[in-house]
Formats: structure tokens, C-alpha cells, sequence
């Protein structure tokens, strides 16, 4: 079988089914290497959601483990970690592998009930412990009561400590820890009202097996956020943190483009990799260019059809709530992205969740650790902060941004009346245009807003509203134009497809409205505004004089 007929391994996050099965794939054993070459003893690795991590770490439970130990051998052949001496380590080392992403709950006693079972289950698979000479009676007790499901509270916070150490004495080998998406019960926690019991247990939990744990060879736990060192690590001084931001590491996660380069044309799609970067390469970690490995592999799987694929792929609460407090000045600067233009916040990765809604620089972080936003610049500003300028990192997010980011600031049915709103201008439908910003005025704009300047705040609603048409148009704001500075005209970004130029007039008397609409529609004549249009090569224009009178407005087409 030629590597383009292999098929995309959509959902497949077990390395031996990977390989075993003959999906494509991407080889990243070089992480094995690096990682005995550079780890500490506890290494916690951040990464948004579907960019490989559990994946990576079942890579890892293969390659380490002494179950099977000769048969996982053959995973590994013809790889790159194959031709290192680094397979003097392969199945070296019992593995502890578990993942938090099932711990998930609506409450604290079903979070402990899902723990519980979980726990049974990574015991399960050490049961011949239970036979074991070296260990004393005590230790196969605890063993048995994990089983059983009958340990309490706070033999639960010793388990996996307990494990590894029974693991210590059988083999004489000290044990790995494998930890996938270990803050999934946190973020659990926090959206439902939980957080502070949660944090407690889980500080036991991980503190009793990372901190001082001289039976642990090393640990690797990987997540979407860093919580607080004070929150859940306290004490724990041997840990190394590998964000978005850090080099180590930094190629793992995604594609590079060397890789996206070489999956494409094993495929034989080379010649849609242009296409393929401006949608979903931009990631930045560390000092790599990153493509996003869950949406070239959708993207190759559907016949190369450009989708936001990686959007809704799985909740994201913690935004919603973050957007709901959102203040004018973080509007505007989400705004600003989407036009293209970067923020800059002070770097802050460990995320206290305590603070979370208070601390509006955290919104910045979040939307960092998550996958919407990538750093361009990281620099030390003169009070010795550490600052980032933040960027979308490609035409996938930036609809994310319409879907998940400016859905959550507006109300739905706003959002909803807002998008008619704009369709209707952008076909020339004068009549539907002028009814759905009436709507929008009387609905959702305050007369307290219109207390100074109103001009210039109907020109900041509407150039707001253009937002959303950012993919569609380029949006320019009081350009010189001809004879003077048209309003706002929304240059388009293909080809035969008409463009928009609005010009605002506010008035003091309903009576006036008409008037000042047509006079508003005259300006754009007079003043010849389509001449920088005209010279871009723009050959239809909707053109509309708007005239505001508090929340009422007039429309006028030409």
C-alpha cells in the first residue's frame, strides 16, 4: 500500500494502533530523544486542545514500558528514534499512563466517584502486584481496596503514589508517570462551582506523587493550561514548564512545515499547500512555525476542502465566562485582531482561577493557551515584565473569532440580527439594511451613549459592526479619497465583487432624517469618495448616505 492511499487517523490517539493499522502519519519519536536528553523530573507540557498530546504521550508509554516489552519494539522500526542509541531505554521502565479527560463533572462527589474508577482501572493493569513476594501484606491491601473501591478521601490523594512505589519495589526499576490532560478536572471545577474542593484534593493528589517522590524515574503531564505553582504544585520545586511560549520542545506538537511539506505530497495534494498554509499554519511555539495537526488531517480526509475543523471540537467555558466580562476596552482590542492588528499584554502563564474574571489580562492568556491567538514578540519591558504581542494565527481563527468570540459578547438573537444586518448591506438590499439597524438601535444601543459626540459614536458602531466582514473586506476608516475622507468603505478581497461605501450624518430632529441622509448620499458624489475604489479596481459600489436621530435612523442607496 503507497502512503496515499493510507488513510487519516481522525480520532486515533493510541501510538500502537496508529502504527499496527497503517495510518498515515507523521513521525515524532524524536521526542524520546529530546526528552532523555532534557527533561527534568517532573516536566508539565501546554499545548491547545488537539494538537497531539495524547497521542505523543502514548508514544512514550510504548517506547518506556516493560509490559510487552519486545513486541512494542516493532512499533518503532524503521523511525527515526530507531537509528539512536536511545533505544538502549526501550522497555526499560513500568509506565503509569492515565488520563484526567474523563474526569470531567457537573459536581464534587461524582468528580471523586469518576476518580475512583479511574483509579481501579490503572490498578487493574498492575494486578499481579497482588501476588508480589517483595511487597509487604499492608501494600497489597491498599491494592486491594482500590479495587474494591472502598479507599476514602485521603488514601485516594496517595494512590498514584502508592502505585509507583509498589511498582519500585517489584521491578527494582523506578517507574514513569504518564499524565494527560491533568487540569481537565480543574477547569470541570471551576465552570461548575467546585473549584476550591477540587484544588485541595488534586494539590494531595499530585503534590504526594511528584514532590520528593524518590521512586519516580520522571513524570510528563500535559494540559491546555498552567494553573497556579501556589494553586496546586505548591511546593513542588523540580518542575519544568514547557508553554507555547517556551523552545523546548517547541516542534512536537503540530506539524512544522518541513512535515505539513512532506505529508501533502505523500498524499498528492502538494499543490494545494499554499492553500493550505493561510488556513492552518500561523501557530507559533517557542521559535517554530506550527500547523495545526487536527485540521491538515480533516482537510487531506475530506478531499482537501478548506473547513474550520477544529473549532467546536470541544467546550470552552472558561471563554464564555471571561467574554461575559468583557469591558470596552477589550472589545475594541478583539476587535483590532480581527482587523489584523496585534495586541500586546503582559505575560502571565500561570493562571490563578480564583482571579480569573477580576484579572482582565487573563482573557489575553486564555485565548493564548488555547489555540486563538499566537505570540509574535516576547520581550522584557522596562519595569523587567515579560510582554507578548499577540496575533490570530490564521484564517481558521480569525472565523473562530466570528463563531466562538464575538457570539459570546453579543447576545445570540443580537449576534444573529447582526449578520442579516450585514447581508443585507452587502447585496444592496436598502429596504432589510435599513430595517435590521433599526432594530439593532432600539434593541441594543443605551440613549446614554449618545450623550457626546454622536457622530462619532454611530461611526464607531457601524466600523464595530464591519467586524464580522473582515474575511469578505478589507475595512477602511476616514481614508482620503478624492476631494476629502470618506466615513467607511469596505474594499473587497475577490475579485468582481461589489464594494460598500457608507457616509454618517447625525441630526438633532427626527424631521431632519431624510435630509440629511440624501445630503450624506450627495457627499459621496461631490466629494468624489469612489475615486481610491475606482483605482483599486473596484467597479460596483454600494453606496449609502445614513442619517441617525438618537436610536432612529434613514437609509438612502445610490
Amino acid at each position: 500500500m503507497t502512503a496515499k492511499a493510507k488513510p487519516m487517523p481522525i480520532g486515533v490517539e493510541d501510538f500502537k494502533e496508529l502504527v499496527e493499522k497503517g495510518y498515515c502519519f507523521v513521525d515524532k519519536t524524536r521526542f524520546i530523544r529530546e526528552l532523555l536528553e532534557n527533561r527534568g523530573k517532573v516536566l508539565l507540557i501546554t499545548r491547545p486542545r488537539r494538537f497531539g498530546k495524547t497521542l505523543n504521550l502514548s508514544m512514550l508509554r510504548y517506547f518506556f514500558t516493560l509490559k510487552n516489552a519486545e513486541e512494542n519494539r516493532k512499533l518503532f522500526a524503521g523511525l527515526e528514534i530507531e537509528q539512536t542509541d536511545c533505544m538502549a531505554r526501550q522497555g526499560s521502565r513500568p509506565v503509569v499512563f492515565l488520563t484526567l479527560k474523563g474526569v470531567q463533572c457537573p459536581d464534587y462527589p461524582l468528580m471523586l466517584e469518576r476518580l475512583q474508577e479511574l483509579l481501579r482501572t490503572v490498578y487493574g493493569n498492575f494486578r499481579y502486584l497482588q501476588e508480589a513476594q517483595e511487597l509487604p501484606e499492608d501494600d497489597k491491601s491498599f491494592f486491594r481496596r482500590i479495587l474494591d473501591k472502598t479507599v476514602n478521601h485521603a488514601e485516594m490523594q496517595t494512590a498514584l503514589k502508592q502505585l509507583i512505589h509498589c511498582l519500585a519495589v517489584c521491578h527494582g526499576e523506578n517507574p514513569i508517570l504518564l499524565l494527560d490532560e491533568y487540569d481537565a478536572p480543574i477547569i470541570a471545577a471551576w465552570e461548575n462551582g467546585y473549584y476550591k474542593e477540587c484544588i485541595d484534593f488534586m494539590r494531595g493528589f499530585l503534590g504526594e506523587v511528584l514532590k520528593t517522590n524518590d521512586d519516580l524515574d520522571f513524570a510528563v503531564l500535559t494540559g491546555v493550561t498552567r494553573v497556579s505553582k501556589e494553586s496546586i504544585f505548591s511546593g513542588l520545586n523540580n518542575l519544568s514548564v514547557c508553554s507555547v511560549l517556551s523552545d523546548h520542545f517547541s516542534d512536537i506538537f503540530g506539524f512544522t512545515q518541513e512535515e505539513a511539506d512532506r505529508l501533502m505530497k505523500e498524499c498528492g495534494k502538494a499543490e494545494r499547500l499554499a492553500d493550505l498554509k493561510k488556513w492552518y499554519d500561523g501557530y507559533r511555539f517557542g521559535s517554530y512555525d506550527i500547523y495545526n495537526p487536527w485540521s491538515v488531517i480533516q482537510f487531506i480526509d475530506n478531499g482537501c476542502k478548506f473547513r474550520p475543523y477544529w473549532l467546536n471540537t470541544s467546550g470552552n467555558s472558561i471563554l464564555k465566562v471571561l467574554l461575559e466580562h468583557i469591558d470596552a476596552r477589550r472589545k475594541k482590542d478583539l476587535e483590532n485582531l480581527l482587523r489584523g492588528r496585534p495586541v500586546k499584554t503582559p505575560v502571565r502563564e500561570n493562571i490563578v482561577y480564583a482571579d480569573i474574571e477580576s484579572d482582565s489580562n487573563t482573557l489575553f492568556m486564555m485565548l493564548l493557551t488555547a489555540g486563538y491567538l499566537k505570540a509574535v514578540e516576547v520581550w522584557k519591558d522596562p519595569r523587567d515584565r515579560d510582554m507578548a504581542k499577540l496575533e490570530i494565527p490564521n484564517k481558521e481563527i480569525a472565523q473562530a473569532f466570528e463563531d466562538e468570540i464575538f457570539r459570546n459578547i453579543a447576545p445570540r438573537q443580537g449576534y444573529m440580527l447582526l449578520q442579516d444586518m450585514l447581508d443585507a448591506m452587502t447585496e444592496g438590499n436598502v429596504q432589510d439594511f435599513a430595517e435590521y439597524l433599526s432594530e439593532l438601535m432600539t434593541d441594543f444601543v443605551s440613549i446614554h451613549d449618545l450623550d457626546h459626540s454622536p457622530e462619532s459614536f454611530y461611526h464607531g458602531l457601524l466600523l464595530g459592526f464591519s467586524i464580522l466582514l473582515e474575511g469578505q473586506y478589507r475595512v477602511e476608516s476616514n481614508r482620503e479619497s478624492g476631494y476629502g475622507r470618506f466615513d467607511i468603505a469596505f474594499f473587497p478581497r475577490q475579485e468582481g465583487q461589489p464594494g460598500i461605501l457608507l457616509e454618517i450624518k447625525a441630526v438633532k430632529s427626527q424631521e431632519d432624517l431624510e435630509g440629511a441622509a440624501k445630503a450624506a448620499l450627495g457627499q459621496i458624489e461631490e466629494k468624489a469618495y469612489l475615486t481610491e475604489l475606482h483605482r483599486q479596481g473596484v467597479t460596483e459600489v454600494w453606496k449609502y448616505g445614513i442619517a441617525f436621530c438618537g436610536k432612529r435612523v434613514w437609509l438612502e442607496q445610490g
